[in-house]
């Protein structure tokens, strides 16, 4: 693993390396073969010139190199959202807000970032300009090779393989069924999804109004908690409780059903490894999980909200879009008013549900998707391999979705071994539950490196 933010911003305050330096490295990582299909548009020159004027001593981020995914706005560049839709659109005329306290910062913007179409899927494909491989495919010869790439996790794909390469030391991205969760465990890295609430979505290009998060992929826990208190414009507070005071539990059913074996193995190892570190884990049952797919049968809120946004560009240019997104957009036509006011009811008595069942426990481990990586060719463009894809896709969104519908935040943490496929372990809770994963995400971090 390549030195994280906290250890680089050290090293420069201590003199060791200077922020330009630094700057250099990462670009030629952003230019090599590693980051193929990762960036739509890379900034040179405003990464250089930040890191040049960085005030290392009081700015958390040093001139740094930080990704941006294609679905904000920087000031002067266009928003695509993936597409070709939106390529003549104006520049943005002002940062989103997320952009704006990353720049604040001392942020030095490496480039935007190469996504989902209009981030509607949770594989990591783009047919107009590419997919980047997921990291390990291309590093780890017992996990593929270029020959044999696999999906990189989507929406926030270029973001995680931004920051799994070293390009980047933060990924900033969405997370509206599991953008951030799912590509951060198929890199090998940690994502954390925050309760929406905490970070301002203006300058965003929405998907679900109801259900997007703005948050951001890093290579270590720690790095986390940063991007977040930046992103959040709050503080974590530091924790002293050791991991047995946290009450952990594990739900078998819906969150491990149709584990492969990759997942299962990693995942078992990691609980036998806490286990063995004290932590008091509880399998717990927990059937509501199971209302969620009675509950969204009318299609959910990612439908019908996108195509409210998407109506009139999916009608003039529907054979620019990603013939899947385009689909799944649809869905969102024939939802009926009452039926979109009646899932609201039901959700918010949903999250009571769950809420009131997880009362007695700190956090809820599973498996942040229930397999590893696919192969590319197995679900790449084509209608053909369409069953496929959609197949791979409910199955890599449906754990992290679940914690989107209850409003709540997760964290995905690396739990595999070396020479393993990437596996993702994912601690979660209900809403403003934040300080209590992450504190609890530092001190599984070395655990589970352990394993």
């Amino acid at each position: 693993m390549k030195k994280d933010l906290i250890a680089t911003r050290q090293a420069i305050v201590e003199g060791q390396i200077h922020p330009q330096a630094v700057a250099e490295a990462c670009l030629d990582i952003a230019q090599g073969p590693h980051c193929r299909d990762a960036f739509l548009l890379l900034t040179p020159e405003t990464l250089q010139q930040t890191a040049s004027q960085a005030a290392v001593q009081t700015q958390p981020l040093a001139g740094l190199a930080v990704s941006v995914k294609d679905l904000f706005d920087v000031q002067g560049q266009v928003t695509t959202a993936g597409s070709v839709v939106l390529r003549h659109q104006p520049p943005a005329q002002q940062d989103a807000q997320a952009v704006a306290r990353l720049r604040a910062a001392g942020a030095g913007l490496i480039g935007r970032t190469n996504m989902v179409e209009f981030a509607f899927s949770g594989v990591g494909i783009n047919p107009h300009h590419g997919t980047p491989a997921a990291w390990d495919a291309l590093t780890d010869t017992s996990a593929g090779d270029a020959q044999a790439p696999r999906v990189p996790g989507g929406s926030s794909s270029g973001a995680a393989v931004s920051v799994a390469t070293g390009a980047a030391f933060i990924g900033l991205g969405s997370d509206t069924g599991g953008s951030i969760r799912i590509p951060a465990a198929l890199n090998g890295i940690v994502g954390f999804k925050n309760t929406a609430r905490l970070v301002p979505t203006q300058g965003a290009l929405p998907l679900s109004t109801t259900l997007d998060t703005v948050c951001a992929m890093t290579r270590t826990v720690r790095d986390t908690i940063l991007a977040h208190e930046i992103l959040s414009n709050r503080q974590v507070p530091k924790s002293d409780k050791p991991l047995s005071s946290y009450r952990l539990a594990v739900v078998r059913d819906f969150m491990q059903d149709g584990m492969d074996a990759t997942v299962s193995r990693a995942f078992e190892r990691s609980l036998q490894t806490l286990r063995a570190a004290g932590a008091q884990i509880e399998e717990i049952a927990l059937p509501e999980l199971l209302d969620i797919g009675p509950m969204m049968r009318t299609g959910g809120f990612s439908p019908a909200e996108s195509f409210a946004w998407h109506r009139q560009l999916l009608a003039q240019n529907a054979d620019l879009y990603d013939p899947r997104v385009a689909q799944r957009i649809r869905l969102g036509a024939g939802m009926m008013a009452y039926e979109y006011i009646d899932l609201l009811h039901a959700r918010a008595a949903w999250i009571q549900r769950i809420e009131t069942a997880l009362h007695r426990h700190d956090a809820v481990l599973s498996p942040t998707t229930p397999i590893a990586a696919p192969l590319l060719h197995d679900v790449a463009p084509g209608a053909e391999r369409d069953a496929e894809f959609f197949r791979v896709n409910g199955l890599l969104l449906r754990n992290t979705a679940a914690v989107n519908t209850l409003d709540g935040c997760g964290i995905s943490l690396p739990c595999h071994a070396p020479g393993e496929l990437p596996v993702g372990l994912m601690a979660w809770h209900g809403a403003m539950h934040d300080d209590a994963i992450l504190q609890l995400a530092l001190l599984l971090e070395p655990l589970l490196q352990q394993a």
